[in-house]
């Protein structure tokens, strides 16, 4: 693991790493003979072969003498030691130990929609293959990478898939632009920057023609180079890791309703028929710039990553998920049976499963504190890793909530999911003054009737009192 993923991840979760270099030995000369000038010769050649050799392989003589005049400038010569140079062979890198990955992805029209609007991400970006053919299903994590990811369109049938498409597209073309990554902070800020420049160019596209203006993606995207998982969301698409018993979803909804549960204004059993739950904060492409909402896992052998649109976590509750993560291992039979369900419970939304196994020596097997400890945790960059445009973590402002199309919400979260930090130290926050929420009447045509009845008691009464 490398040392600057651990400083980031010092400051979110208090962990550090350490590097200790080299030691080099300064051996200096007290001996205030002069030197003969066959000895200097000879000095002078084994100095040409010190220059050659690794610190460390020679201890230097500093020997410093003076002419009867004064004006001779001070000499050093480097000696050999008494067995004469040593050859050091330098330290060999020690070489990381493999991650292996299982994965599949699957998308589906639902039961209600015409169209899909979702489309998903799966790529190995040291081969930079991207798809699901046989050879890719299962991957070795090479030096650049794997990406993965979920973007769940909005903005009507043409735009809203127009949307999520160059979504995938542009995370993809980034991802693989430029040098490998040379460490977990640059993988992390590259993924912030492929999502912020995907957000770009769907506002662009959508100024551009007015048929797609309104056209939006949500984007819950993954990247790992080493034990580090990284995640970026926009939007209100979830992403959950199964570790042994307990599944955690390690991403934040970017929703109203969330945003009112946590300000405790409304319960999660209210939630699930809230008049407003198709309002999230933020989407790409609905504003010129979004804040990515960056968090990170440290994955541990066996551990089960799931990325989906709100077409399964709004029509499967979470028990349910759980336990087809845990009963099928196969990621194509999970992704199947996981999409079976929500058209079995309505199919009102698009819906869009990616399914990752992790394994390999590169990953140790999890504690039980590790297990009992899994929540969801953001991950701060160093300063100027990102652009200055960038931000990673400010907040958004209220004028940047997006209507989406009406979805119900079937879902859930159960007591795995209220890992959350406090929500004082959320940086995605709405207002600070309280949400009015709104109240249950009467409806309309009852109060006409009542008034209707009202005035119609006043006249038959008055006719008979007047006789």
């Amino acid at each position: 693991m490398s040392a600057d993923v651990k400083r980031g991840a010092q400051k979110g979760s208090e962990s550090d790493a350490h590097a200790d270099g080299p030691t080099i030995d300064v051996v200096e000369s007290t001996d205030d003979t002069d030197l003969s000038p066959n000895l200097l010769a000879e000095a002078s050649v084994d100095a040409t072969l010190v220059d050659a050799k690794p610190p460390g392989a020679l201890a230097l003589d500093e020997h410093e003498s003076s002419t009867a005049n004064g004006k001779e400038e001070s000499k050093t010569a480097a000696t050999p030691s008494e067995d004469g140079p040593v050859e050091e062979k330098p330290a060999e890198k020690e070489e990381q130990q493999p991650i292996k990955i299982r994965l599949f992805g699957r998308t589906d029209v639902g039961q209600v929609r015409e169209h899909n609007e979702d489309n998903f991400l799966v790529a190995d970006l040291t081969k930079q293959s991207r798809g699901l053919m046989e050879v890719d299903r299962a991957q070795t994590v090479g030096a650049r990478g794997t990406v993965l990811g979920v973007c769940d369109g909005m903005g009507g049938a043409a735009a809203g898939e127009v949307a999520s498409q160059l979504a995938v597209d542009i995370v993809y073309g980034k991802m693989i632009a430029g040098d490998p990554p040379a460490s977990g902070d640059e993988l992390a800020a590259r993924l912030v920057s492929a999502i912020e420049s995907a957000g770009q160019r769907i506002f662009a596209e959508a100024k551009a023609d007015r048929s797609r203006r309104g056209m939006g993606t949500t984007a819950t995207i993954a990247a790992l180079v080493d034990d580090h998982l990284f995640l970026g969301q926009v939007g209100d698409s979830r992403g959950y890791l199964l570790r042994g018993d307990r599944l955690v979803q390690v991403t934040r909804d970017q929703s109203l309703v969330n945003q009112l549960i946590e300000a405790g204004q409304l319960t999660e059993e209210e939630a699930e028929t809230f008049e407003h739950n198709n309002i999230i904060l933020q989407a790409l492409g609905t504003a010129e710039s979004v804040q990515v909402d960056l968090t990170f896992v440290e994955l541990r052998k066996g551990d089960a990553l799931l990325l989906c649109s709100d077409g399964l976590s709004g029509m499967v509750r979470n028990d349910e998920i759980r336990e087809v993560l845990r009963s099928i291992e196969e990621p194509l039979e999970a992704c199947r049976e996981l999409t079976d369900r929500a058209n079995q419970a309505g199919g009102h939304d698009n819906v869009t499963v990616v399914i990752a196994r992790f394994d390999g020596e590169g990953l140790r097997a999890a504690s039980k504190d590790e297990i009992a400890g899994l929540k969801y945790r953001k991950y701060e960059l160093p300063e100027g890793a990102l652009p200055a445009s960038s931000d990673a973590r400010g907040a958004m402002s209220p004028r940047a909530m997006t209507m989406k199309s009406l979805r119900p919400m079937g879902g859930g979260r159960d007591d795995d999911d209220g890992d959350y930090p406090d929500s004082a130290a959320d940086p995605v926050r709405l207002r600070d003054e309280p949400v009015d929420l709104p109240r249950e009447s009467a409806p309309s045509w009852l109060a006409t009737m009542l008034i209707v009845s009202a005035v119609t008691c006043v006249v038959v009464l008055g006719y008979y009192f007047l006789r």
